[in-house]
């Protein structure tokens, strides 16, 4: 061994770099503010998977507050929401084939709230939303929840599926 010196301090670098990455990885991971949640079910014959994060209201004012009425909202956070089915469906009526879209919603104060069904799935929420790639657009009126709903959930059931979110229900009839 030439310099006992260096061989030394690079041992105590190896060291030190072990101790930092382990604990690195004993740090608890924090809880994500909108986890992702999936939403499975039947729609008619359609097989229907919706994938979705999940934010909370806390406290704040969501309908005309942080998602204004009237404008495109990626109805859910993160990733815009996606709604896949495994065969052609009708949604209020409209045809709609089957495939994986991106799931928009307009939202509005007092008429009936617009769904849309984007062909481009994969995007970071709504602001490359282009309108040119929509594949449906229906009109739903929402409904008064029962009770406050925390956090954004979606439910395949009959008659589709139904996203809740603080004091509003949205069901989308799905045949």
């Amino acid at each position: 061994m030439k310099n006992p010196v260096s061989l030394l301090r690079l041992c105590a670098v190896l060291l030190m770099s072990l101790l930092f990455v382990g604990a690195a990885q004993a740090q608890d991971a924090a809880p994500k503010p909108s986890p992702a949640a999936t939403a499975t079910g039947k729609a008619g014959k359609a097989n229907v998977t919706v994938k979705y994060s999940s934010p909370a209201v806390k406290g704040r004012t969501i309908w005309g507050g942080l998602e204004p009425y009237g404008k495109v909202w990626r109805a859910g956070a993160n990733e815009a929401t996606t709604v896949t089915f495994d065969q052609p469906v009708t949604v209020e009526g409209k045809a709609l084939p089957a495939g994986t879209y991106a799931f928009f919603v307009i939202p509005m104060e007092k008429e009936a709230w617009t769904v849309i069904f984007n062909k481009t799935a994969n995007q970071w929420g709504a602001f490359k939303y282009d309108e040119k790639q929509d594949a449906l657009h229906a009109s739903v009126k929402p409904r008064k929840a029962a009770s406050l709903n925390e956090r954004l959930t979606y439910t395949v059931e009959s008659p589709g599926l139904v996203l809740r979110w603080e004091n509003i229900e949205l069901p989308v009839s799905i045949k």
